[in-house]
């Protein structure tokens, strides 16, 4: 695969060298971006083809002649992807094991490091599965982590994953009772484990956890404890690892969601529908190859911990991170920037807003230069960090504003190597996403805001929910949408607010279900989330739009604010008068409350929806409180809902 040890700011993106094979063996258009992503699109077998023989996926049974050989049924849901295939997610990643260097780098909080080599990576991983093995794990059965983001986590899931098994995990800052809430449904016949982790400056011990959990977890599953006596001296022995092949939907892991309105819905990815959109996201968007040093922020709880996997397919160096991203200070992560030589550094809105306010400046005061992209999820990047990363980071440091989800463990649209892209926008739908803005009538918008839909099938969307036998539950997530005109079957809609512009880029505004609706005018929350959390005064914000008895509507920004500051007349009137001037006159909110916390899901997303329900009074609402990173706090909105003027209405 390409690349250089040193990134070549020179060279062609992967894209257009993928282009350029492609365009001589299937005909592909040989030219710029959006006439690739059209025919990407528009001739899915052809294309997914196409990046099977570009990135030659290892198979012990590939696909046949012709387009119906990799497409068998292009149905959404159920679309059949490759029937026939035999293969192992496994496989594509020792492809890389005669690579010097290191494969995986696991960094402490205290700056302790762990280093797993490529040529022992192997051997390790067939020591970890040869031990499930023994254990009586098998095809099919279940493995779940239960782990920091350490890098034997990573060798915990390789193991699982070679021996055919289903790998499942969350971080250990979920306590006991919600880690069983999603890990039970599964019925492991392992748990990984770990003593605990660090953060922000304190060591979390989660031994007593550790057996709460195996206590609620149905079976009695077998505990591995990483890093414990018994595991070193399993990892310290190698052996040959055995790869066992599975069918191309075969479950390679399982990913919940949020669960914050209900019980945890277990997503399911397969095998061979994770290696080609992987490949093809992490490879021809995000440019990694050989060379490159890999580090996205995340925990096992999140799906980028997942996506972050790709980087060994791609022969990268995979860095992980357990411990607070901003202790002892901002500057942390841009410190292992620099002592890891990071060239892909993936994090988020938030923290790059952090660093903004704690008045960093990374280039000038750490060795970046090998740094070549920022890419950066979980909400929408305002325009405003685009250009503090160009002004603080770098001139040579792309910024790729990116939006996907745990459905499809992937990226539907953002920044893609070599295309220029524009502040506070994710520049491209990628390639093999047939996204595009829908309105009511479920037609077809261009520069007008409308509703994220996907209208052909990806490899990588479920293949199905965990203990949904008949898919009642993931056709209700997705396609049971009633548009104006009636249901609109085989379209996945994903609820969120989108606009294509005319050069092809988008503009996310944020959840369609949390719509900000003021005076017929719809605005999503992310447009005023980009102008309030832009004042330096304010740390977080949390707009909710709230419908009351006889239509009326109530419209109250809650914010969180810098250390030393408070919400005088002054700042409320900066509020005020940035979102009129900047944003819309019809979105004022009603009022500006100080709030003492902002809550969210564990994976950083704004709990807008069950909020809005919760303080309109709705009784009906199920919100689990162990899905919350600050379930505290829902009782103090509670209580605004309840002080406003409806109250006796």
């Amino acid at each position: 695969m390409p690349h250089a040890d040193e990134p070549d700011e020179g060279a062609d993106p992967q894209w257009r060298r993928f282009a350029r094979t492609t365009a001589a063996q299937h005909g592909a258009p040989d030219g710029g971006y959006p006439e690739l992503w059209r025919w990407s699109v528009d001739h899915p077998a052809q294309f997914w083809r196409a990046v099977w023989e570009y990135f030659d996926v290892r198979a012990d049974v590939g696909p046949g002649p012709g387009d119906s050989a990799v497409l068998a049924d292009a149905s959404m849901p159920g679309a059949q992807w490759f029937p026939g295939v035999r293969l192992n997610y496994v496989e594509q990643i020792l492809r890389h094991a005669t690579r010097p260097g290191a494969a995986i780098v696991g960094v402490d909080e205290d700056g302790s490091r762990t280093e797993i080599g490529w040529a022992e990576l192997e051997g390790r991983v067939g020591a970890v599965a040869a031990e499930l093995r023994r254990l009586g794990v098998g095809p099919g059965d279940c493995v779940a982590g239960y782990l920091p983001d350490v890098a034997e986590a990573m060798v915990a899931f390789l193991a699982t994953a070679a021996i055919g098994a289903v790998w499942s995990a969350c971080g250990q800052d979920y306590a006991p009772q919600g880690a069983a809430a999603r890990l039970a449904q599964l019925e492991p016949k392992a748990l990984f484990s770990a003593d605990g982790y660090r953060l922000g400056g304190r060591w979390i011990d989660k031994r007593a956890d550790t057996q709460d959990l195996l206590a609620l977890l149905p079976g009695s599953p077998h505990l591995l404890v990483l890093g414990g006596d018994d595991y070193r001296a399993l990892v310290a022995e190698p052996v040959d690892l055995e790869v066992t092949a599975v069918a191309f939907d075969h479950p390679l892991w399982v990913l919940f969601s949020s669960g914050t309105t209900g019980k945890p819905k277990g997503i399911v990815h397969g095998h061979g529908g994770v290696v080609l959109e992987h490949l093809k996201a992490a490879a021809l968007h995000a440019d990694l190859g050989p060379g490159d040093v890999f580090f996205w922020q995340t925990a096992l709880s999140w799906m980028m911990w997942n996506f972050r996997v790709a980087g060994l397919m791609c022969g990268a160096t995979v860095v992980c991170y357990s411990g607070h991203p901003l202790y002892p200070d901002a500057d942390r992560l841009w410190q292992l920037l620099q002592d890891e030589k990071v060239t892909y550094f993936g994090t988020s809105p938030g923290h790059l807003l952090a660093s903004r306010k704690a008045g960093l400046h990374p280039g000038t005061d750490h060795d970046l230069h090998r740094l070549a992209t920022i890419g950066s999820t979980g909400s929408p990047l305002p325009a405003d960090l685009f250009d503090w990363v160009h002004d603080e980071v770098g001139t040579h440091v792309t910024v790729s504003s990116i939006s996907g989800g745990t459905d499809v463990v992937t990226a539907f649209a953002g920044g893609t190597a070599g295309v220029p892209g524009v502040a506070g926008e994710l520049s491209t739908r990628y390639l093999g996403v047939a996204l595009h803005s829908w309105s009511p009538q479920r037609e077809e918008l261009i520069g007008e805001v409308g509703e994220m839909v996907i209208t052909a099938p990806m490899p990588s969307m479920p293949v199905g929910f965990w203990n949904d036998e008949d898919g009642t539950r993931y056709r209700a997530a997705y396609f049971d949408h009633h548009w104006a005109d009636g249901p609109a079957p085989q379209v996945w809609r994903h609820g969120d607010w989108v606009t294509v512009t005319d050069t092809g880029s988008l503009i996310i505004h944020g959840r369609s279900d949390a719509t900000l609706n003021r005076h017929g005018i719809r605005m999503g929350s992310a447009d005023i989330y980009e102008v309030v959390e832009g004042i330096d005064a304010v740390a977080e914000a949390f707009v909710l739009g709230i419908d009351g008895p006889d239509g009326a509507y109530w419209m109250p920004l809650f914010v969180t604010l810098a250390p030393g500051r408070s919400l005088d007349d002054e700042l409320v009137a900066t509020i005020r008068s940035a979102i009129r001037t900047k944003l819309s006159p019809r979105h004022v909110p009603d009022d500006v409350i100080e709030a003492p916390g902002i809550p969210h899901t564990r994976t950083g997303k704004k709990l807008e929806v069950p909020v809005t329900a919760i303080m309109a009074g709705h009784t009906e609402v199920s919100l689990d409180p162990r899905s919350i990173d600050n379930p505290d706090l829902i009782d103090w909105y509670r209580e605004q809902g309840q002080a406003h003027r409806w109250a006796d209405g």
